[in-house]
């Protein structure tokens, strides 16, 4: 007998104990636990078994590929559209928003403000105070 089914063996033993001393006393928390640790021990040895099982058909599995699925095996490959455009949704492309501050500089550079190049200078006009904040709002000084 090898280990694994020596192991099933104990393990289905004491959970069935376990099972019958809880199931005469289901208000007894010590017996409770002692059959929830015997069941969480069998789950081991169950899960021992599948490993040991998936192990032993590996072999099988590389050469056998799993086949698709008949819902998958419908659809066509990706990039092959049937030779029809496709109908619905929104083009994949860049779409530009009401909020997109891109510019004319095609969404790919950082605005001027940023990068500090002087191209985009025509947009944004120095103030006429000299770069100083203003109290009235209009961009001049109050004192004048």
């Amino acid at each position: 007998m090898d280990e694994i089914e020596q192991r099933l063996k104990t393990c289905t033993e004491n959970c069935i104990k376990a099972y019958g001393a809880w199931s005469s006393d289901k208000k007894n928390t010590a017996l409770r636990e002692a059959l929830q640790e015997a069941v969480h021990e069998l789950r081991k040895v169950a899960a021992r078994i599948e490993i040991e099982v998936a192990k032993s058909e590996g072999g099988e599995r590389a050469s056998n590929p799993l086949p698709i699925p008949p819902h998958r095996s419908a659809r066509p490959a990706k990039g092959d559209n049937g030779g029809k455009k496709k109908s619905g949704g929104a083009p994949r492309g860049k779409s530009k928003s009401k909020n997109d501050n891109s510019g004319d500089n095609g969404g790919d550079e950082l605005p001027s403000f940023i990068s500090g190049d002087k191209k985009d200078d025509k947009k944004s006009k120095p103030s006429k105070n000299g770069g100083k904040l203003s109290l009235d709002g209009n961009g001049s000084d109050s004192d004048d």
